[in-house]
């Protein structure tokens, strides 16, 4: 059941929990002629490199592992990973973004070995080169190069417990001979994501409380093939393809509905019990194929790479929501009404890039590209609703909203060009700049809509610079800043102007009038040894995309008013917001790498500027029971403290035994859709290793208090409640076996053309 309720307040709240880990300095040693490079984090130029290439806790553990305990980096769903100060963290490989949609590249880093990682940059403010939207940022891991010939592979089985059992299993393999590569993987599992909700909204007169469960079972499978072939000593030809499928049948809505009515003399009206039972039967397939072509110009590391790449998403989903009344019986068996949705969508994008980089001998490269993206999407969303009135709850049908249209067909071209020059002018000081012109043509078309519905163009042309410099002070001190412009388009399904429905009067509703966001980023770091750091970061948006709640009596644009107080969750364009955040850490090990101790502890300031009167996708207003106009705004500050501690403790001397306690707090924050009440969370492990095998044992938020709790009062009277329980305390159990030659060469990962509009599909 995807409900995008809390989507605003989880993804566009704009917190992050930095969970980091490195050493305190650099020691080498030589082994047979191998030279291992202990962990170290450190800031270079534009981003920061942590090298985990000796970690005594990468044997057994997978990427996604690593990727928790990396400096900067964080999760709170065990499924997702952010940077600090970032909505949202894009994974790179080997300079090149992963041709992978969210599912199976959450898999892929999952069971894929982290003894294969030489280390990981963080890169918190992207460069022109790199095609990201608003407040992005972007995880590079860097592979171990010069390996062996031979094959390798890696099983892995893992079986976790919260409200339900869920399992998971994976087996990947690499093989390289010669000048031929080839990667392949394949994974599956099936699980029931739980949720419980507890929904309150209304005014001093009108009260409504909707309390339930929703239950969503997952079934899944995945995988890639990556084929990398070496044509000569400067060219390389590869092709790559990723498949991904999910079902979600018989997802479940269950609530207990209350709507109590107040006279005007504080004296109960009445009362009215409902139940909502929604179903839900979901499945969605993405299919992707990338062709790369890259050529070395010279020995200063010069090359020209090209990609081409086809996307085919497709997502059917299927629902009956029903509103149920007591009945004579008062079992809540009587159906009172029922809406019938049936909502497919097709996104079809072809995709190419090309890159050129020059480097010369003075420390200087000039870097010029363009990209092209064609992208068609297609929902042909039917609805029909039925109220079942009279003595014998005959159905009377109800004509479809006019203002909703059925068949929305949307076409978009992106075309992009940058430049980026990059100057290295002596041992302490480096700089670059750049810029990326995009133009975005797209139209949105309905075959049955009303006239403002029947044709929506857009058209963009943004200019967007990138500033970055980066001083070494000295040999333990270096200060560096950083200044980007990006926008952010609305994504495919916030396009689709469908609606969810929660319970009769209370549904999400999604928009095609979305317009893109601009945002400006611009941060200060400050680090001491490699161990301490300060990080100063400032970040505004400007016509930002969220969601808004709605409520009240419904006015139509014929001057109707509806009998009954509604909430509409409806994604728009919501004015402004900045934020702000200042955050000190160290990270350091101690008592020769037994104790990895990593803490930070800062503050973020968040305004909000927004105000919303009318329902862009329909018109309507909405008013009080004396007909007043209600106008939702949310115009507060509010600053929060964010504290994160993440510590592995090594038991023994021959790195077998690892224990590791994680833990981090943020105090409320203003977002969106109102008071995000504080949150925090305690995790603990512990993992074996044993020749090839890996046994560990994870417990999330032990104390359950990873809950989500949003609040919001109007200056109108309007208030809303909303409490989520996504049953986040799990415990997990998981088995992990390498096998082969573990000197496996790595396929040459490829950025696919389309990842960028990938990230839109989710």
């Amino acid at each position: 059941m995807k409900t995008q309720i809390l989507i605003a307040a989880i993804f566009f709240s704009g917190f992050t929990f930095a969970q980091e880990k490195k050493s305190d300095s650099v020691k080498t040693q030589s082994i047979e002629g191998v030279t291992l490079t202990k962990q170290v984090f450190k800031k270079q130029s534009d981003r920061f490199v942590y090298d985990v290439a000796a970690s005594p806790v990468t044997k057994g553990n997978t990427t996604f592992d690593i990727l928790k305990q990396t400096p900067l980096l964080s999760t709170t769903d065990d499924k997702t990973l952010k940077i600090a100060g970032k909505n949202n963290a894009l994974i790179y490989i080997n300079g090149r973004k992963t041709n992978m949609d969210a599912e199976s590249l959450t898999q892929f880093l999952k069971n894929t070995p982290a003894e294969n990682i030489q280390k990981i940059e963080v890169i918190t403010v992207p460069g022109s080169e790199y095609q990201v939207e608003s407040s992005d940022g972007i995880i590079n891991i860097i592979l171990k190069k010069k390996m062996s010939d031979g094959t390798s592979g890696n099983m892995r089985m893992s079986n976790t417990q919260n409200k339900y059992n869920a399992s998971n299993a994976s087996f990947s393999l690499n093989y390289r001979k010669n000048k031929l590569g080839i990667s392949a993987n394949l994974s599956g599992g099936e699980n029931i994501q739980p949720q419980s909700y507890v929904l309150r909204n209304g005014t001093n007169l009108v009260k409504n409380e909707s309390v339930g469960d929703i239950d969503d079972p997952n079934k899944n499978i995945g995988g890639y093939l990556n084929i990398d072939y070496q044509l000569n000593d400067k060219s390389n030809l590869a092709l790559s393809w990723n498949s991904w499928a999910n079902k979600s049948y018989n997802s479940t809505i269950n609530l207990f509905n209350t709507l109590t009515e107040y006279n005007t003399d504080g004296s109960l009206k009445k009362t009215t019990y409902t139940r909502t039972s929604n179903k839900e039967d979901a499945r969605n397939y993405n299919n992707s194929v990338n062709l790369n072509y890259e050529i070395k110009l010279d020995s200063l590391g010069s090359k020209l790479n090209a990609n081409a790449a086809y996307l085919n998403y497709r997502r059917f989903q299927y629902s009956d929501n029903r509103t149920l009344v007591p009945g004579d019986f008062n079992d809540y068996s009587t159906i009172g009404k029922q809406i019938i949705q049936n909502i497919p969508q097709v996104i079809n994008n072809f995709s190419g890039t090309v890159d050129y980089i020059q480097k010369f001998k003075n420390d200087f490269t000039v870097s010029i590209g363009g990209n092209y993206n064609k992208t068609k999407t297609d929902n042909d969303t039917k609805n029909f609703t039925t109220i079942f009135t009279g003595e014998d709850q005959k159905p009377l049908p109800v004509a479809i909203n006019s203002a909703s249209p059925n068949h929305f067909i949307y076409d978009e071209n992106i075309y992009g060009a940058y430049l980026t020059l990059e100057k290295k002018f002596s041992d302490k000081f480096s700089g670059k700049v750049g810029a990326r012109y995009e133009i975005t043509n797209s139209l949105g078309t309905s075959d049955n809509a009303s006239p403002e519905y029947s044709r929506i163009e857009r058209n963009y042309n943004n200019l967007l610079p990138y500033l970055s410099l980066n001083y070494a002070i000295n040999d333990k001190n270096n200060i560096s800043y950083a200044f980007s412009s990006r926008m952010r388009r609305p994504s495919f399904w916030e396009l689709n102007p469908v609606r969810n429905y929660i319970s009769e009067y209370n549904y999400t509703q999604n928009n095609p009038f979305v317009k893109a966001s601009s945002t400006y980023n611009q941060e200060l770091t400050y680090m001491y040894k490699n161990s301490y750091f300060l990080i100063l970061n400032h970040s505004y948006v400007k016509d930002q995309i969220t969601q808004v709640p709605l409520q009240g009596y419904v006015k139509s644009l014929d001057g109707t008013v509806s009998e009954q107080n509604m909430l509409r969750y409806i994604r728009t364009n919501f004015g402004d917001k900045q934020e702000m955040s200042a955050m000190v850490g160290v990270q350091r090990t101690f008592f020769k790498q037994y104790l990895t101790l990593n803490f930070n502890a800062g503050f973020q300031h968040n305004i909000n500027n927004g105000t919303l009167a009318v329902d862009p996708t329909t018109g309507d207003t909405f008013v009080d029971i004396d007909g007043k106009e209600l106008v939702y705004t949310n115009k507060v500050k509010s600053t929060s403290l964010v504290i994160t501690s993440n510590n592995t403790l090594r038991l023994d001397k021959k790195k077998t035994w690892f224990l590791g306690a994680n833990f981090f707090y943020v105090d409320k924050q203003q977002i969106e859709l109102g008071m995000l009440k504080n949150l925090m969370s305690l995790d603990l492990s512990i993992k074996k290793n044993w020749n090839d095998w890996t046994f560990a044992i994870n417990v999330n938020d032990v104390l359950r208090t990873n809950v989500v709790e949003i609040e919001d009062y109007q200056a109108n009277g309007n208030y809303n409640y909303v409490k989520n329980d996504m049953y986040r305390r799990s415990v997990t159990v998981s088995l992990t076996y390498s096998f082969g030659n573990q000197k496996v060469k790595k396929v040459r990962d490829i950025e696919g053309a389309s990842d960028a509009i990938k990230n839109r599909t989710r």
